[in-house]
């Protein structure tokens, strides 16, 4: 699934944030340097993957570490050691660590719980440089799936999605994509009719094969499912609480439909009021 028609180079943009003399810079390096002693995968997601695929920088205050979940506990126990504070404020998702008020985040899945850091993280990771060292980037494809679904109010993925689309459309493995959207592939979907909006220049860098597949899904996904099930939490953890509180729609993020347990949704839906 390839589309040769035009030639692009790709953007490289090593990033520029933070800048010298950001409080952020050394306490990143260092936070690199800890990373490095555990001698276990990660790949380094976020604004900074971002700017380096699309070649826009993006404002950031905190720098994504990307782990498998199995991994966490050492990695935290080496920061530890090393003088730093950790947490794990969400079970399911979700690392942090501090000191002096900087702050790295510890990611091993999605707010929603079904974006989980598996092996092909890591096989498939983009070569790069964050601050002037050498670090393995997540790649595209697996940036642009745990984009999809950052729908918040106050927080839409949306232009990055598109941004990476329009810098990496044509080089994308776009089996590996769709399979990574599984069953959810209606927000893939969405996604690529809104890219060929914002770029009509660009609408061939998405192969015709990836289009229609995608619409022969959609034409034959006519029959209603018995069981009223709302996916919208998928795509925002406080949009949808109406329709699951006061509507009686089962929640897609809780198990049997999704990876979460009734705890750590409470647990996430409680942080609402501290992020406010």
């Amino acid at each position: 699934m390839r589309n040769s028609r035009r030639v692009v180079k790709e953007p490289v943009n090593t990033g520029s944030i933070p800048t010298p003399g950001d409080p952020r810079l050394d306490f990143y390096v260092d936070a690199l340097g800890v990373l490095e002693t555990t001698a276990l995968p990660f790949v380094v997601g976020g604004a900074f993957a971002h700017s380096r695929y699309t070649g826009r920088d993006r404002d950031t205050k905190d720098l994504d570490v990307i782990l498998r979940r199995r991994d966490v506990p050492q990695v935290l126990a080496a920061f530890e050691d090393a003088g730093y504070q950790v947490e794990i404020p969400f079970p399911h998702w979700l690392g942090k660590v501090h000191r002096q008020g900087q702050y790295i985040d510890v990611v091993f899945s999605s707010g929603n719980g079904i974006v989980g850091v598996d092996d092909g993280w890591f096989e498939h990771a983009t070569p790069g440089e964050v601050l002037g060292i050498a670090v393995a980037l997540c790649p595209a494809e697996e940036l642009l799936w745990s984009s999809a679904f950052v729908q918040e109010r106050e927080r839409y993925d949306g232009a990055a999605v598109l941004h990476l689309l329009h810098a990496r459309a044509l080089f994308f493995d776009w089996p590996r994509l769709l399979s990574r959207f599984g069953s959810n592939w209606p927000v893939l979907l969405s996604y690529l009719v809104l890219f060929k909006f914002a770029y009509p220049d660009r609408r061939s860098d998405v192969p015709d094969e990836v289009i229609n597949e995608l619409l022969d899904r959609q034409r034959q996904q006519q029959t209603e499912p018995e069981n009223a099930l709302c996916l919208g939490t998928l795509l925002s953890r406080e949009q949808y609480l109406f329709d699951i509180d006061q509507l009686g729609y089962a929640d897609a993020r809780l198990r049997p439909h999704g990876c979460m347990t009734p705890e750590q949704a409470e647990i996430w839906t409680k942080a609402i009021e501290t992020r406010r």
